[in-house]
């Protein structure tokens, strides 16, 4: 028997799980400091500290233009920028606070500038909302193990009314989805302790959402977490289950499926660095072999990947960011077949890498040379072609004089090349199964 629930799900995902891959953009005052976006959780830092980032937010070189250029470039197809994040400051111009970008120097609705970029470029867009609020007067301060002023007893909790915040953040919500056209991904973070579900009035805010915009997708963490993921894994989930689960920083050992073991759609979200926000002493990025490669473990276990940049405070996404995404985008060039509409392959993994898969085609993902011949554990009259895919130049299977006590195995090698590789970040071959 069907639930309407995951039958909404599994209709409103579609795109997403064709496109696979995207730009998670976390931006806003604290890539002044630039020490990373929980910064006042860490370092403890009072609002009167914080505010004077506020008054000294001033992005000059702000350019989603180029932002969306860039995303285009590296192959992303959708994007999701944060429009408030937990210290509450809003890049948007809400009616209902004045903690926002408009406020500021800038005196710019940086949401609505991205937003207009990305659709330009064809790339979908997102937005991300912060739950908890640290500016908001009326959320859980004193004894909130999240709280920056959860450990001092002049913020205690007597006066403040959980209603009211409520009705602020629904509020909010109503607004980027009513002022600002199309937003194809709402992404809320995160639910922790008894703040989940109903605490949320989650029922009520997810009606909401699919009154205005019955198409968008929302994620998981309005009930749970990175580490955390609700109900969606059920057979019977809650109407704000969300339409993805979100693992974050790793990408599941087998990917996600229900209790079941039927897949679910999920999105693996990952930063570059070591940080969400602007940190200017992380230089400890991912390169582009291993953001390609982990790009190809997601799909290879039906998942996306959602991959982070941290703009400075200028608005500026960090050189070595740009230059990350640019080879990922080359290689995305000559191979993004093998990723876009792609799943699980039903072959087990290989040793020597992994597979995608979209109808007959097979993509073997050659990571690591072989001794001899790569091997494919599929028998040769199985086999209608096999080519590179980025030149789409043929590959012939032929079985090694060593390998004859073998035949049911297909084996090819890449004679003639320079290197025993074509490619060492990911060499893609596109292997055409017979019907």
């Amino acid at each position: 028997m069907s639930n309407p629930i995951i039958d909404a799900r599994t209709e409103r995902t579609k795109w997403f799980l064709e496109d696979r891959f995207g730009m998670f953009i976390h931006w806003g005052l604290y890539s002044i400091p630039a020490r990373g976006e929980w910064l006042r959780n860490n370092e403890r830092t009072t609002l009167e500290d914080y505010q004077f980032y506020f008054d000294e937010f001033d992005p000059v070189n702000y350019d989603p233009k180029e932002w969306a250029r860039l995303a285009k470039e590296a192959g992303m197809r959708y994007a999701v920028l944060t429009a408030k994040h937990h210290d509450g400051f809003c890049l948007f111009d809400s009616k209902l606070t004045d903690y926002k970008s408009t406020n500021t120097k800038c005196k710019r609705d940086l949401v609505r500038e991205y937003l207009e970029a990305f659709r330009n470029e064809g790339i979908k867009v997102g937005l991300y909302y912060s739950l908890l609020d640290w500016h908001h007067i009326d959320y859980p301060h004193f004894n909130d193990r999240i709280h920056p002023m959860r450990e001092n007893p002049a913020y205690t909790d007597e006066n403040r009314n959980w209603q009211n915040y409520i009705e602020y953040f629904h509020g909010q919500v109503k607004e980027l989805l009513t002022n600002y056209g199309k937003i194809d991904i709402m992404w809320f973070d995160f639910s922790y302790d008894d703040m989940a579900g109903e605490k949320w009035e989650a029922a009520k805010l997810m009606n909401m959402i699919r009154s205005i915009q019955p198409w968008i997708i929302v994620d998981n963490r309005i009930e749970g977490a990175g580490e955390s993921y609700g109900s969606i894994i059920t057979d019977n989930p809650k109407i704000y289950s969300g339409d993805f689960a979100s693992p974050e920083q790793m990408i599941p050992p087998k990917g996600m499926t229900d209790v079941h073991q039927n897949p679910i759609p999920w999105e693996s979200c990952i930063t570059l660095n070591d940080h969400w926000g602007y940190c200017a002493h992380d230089n400890h990025y991912k390169s582009p072999k291993m953001v390609v490669r982990n790009l190809v473990e997601c799909v290879s276990k039906n998942g996306n990947m959602l991959l982070n940049v941290g703009p400075n405070a200028k608005g500026e996404i960090p050189p070595k960011s740009v230059e990350i995404l640019k080879q990922v985008g080359r290689w995305m060039k000559e191979n993004h077949q093998s990723i876009y509409g792609c799943k699980a392959s039903s072959m087990d993994k290989p040793d020597w890498g992994r597979y995608t898969q979209k109808g007959n085609k097979l993509y073997a993902h050659v990571f690591e040379e072989c001794t001899n011949a790569v091997a494919l554990d599929i028998s040769p009259e199985k086999i209608e072609k096999v080519r590179l895919l980025s030149d789409g130049s043929e590959i012939k299977v032929e079985t090694p004089w060593n390998a004859i006590a073998y035949p049911n195995l297909s084996f090819f090698t890449f004679k003639g090349q320079s290197y025993p590789l074509p490619d060492e970040i990911d060499t893609v071959v596109e292997i055409t199964l017979k019907d």
